[in-house]
């Protein structure tokens, strides 16, 4: 069962560097993608692999990474 969270992890961790190469992206953009990756890694590991933990915790760290630094006017 934990190569099952450490393959989920490593996927995660790819999917993050993969999407953080993205040239076009705002600042905010990157928070959100990282907030959310971090966030489903987290809750992976929070839950031992479990569907719901995982993207339960990666709409909330999204969220969260959106709302990092606040508005600029």
């Amino acid at each position: 069962m934990k190569t099952n969270i450490v393959a989920k992890s490593i996927i995660a961790g790819t999917l993050a560097i993969t999407l953080a190469g993205c040239g076009g992206m705002t600042q905010r953009d990157r928070n959100t993608v990282g907030g959310a990756a971090i966030g489903g890694v987290a809750g992976s590991l929070l839950t031992s692999g479990g569907t719901l933990g995982t993207l339960g915790g990666a709409a909330i760290g999204g969220v969260i990474g959106n709302q990092v630094g606040g508005h600029r006017r």
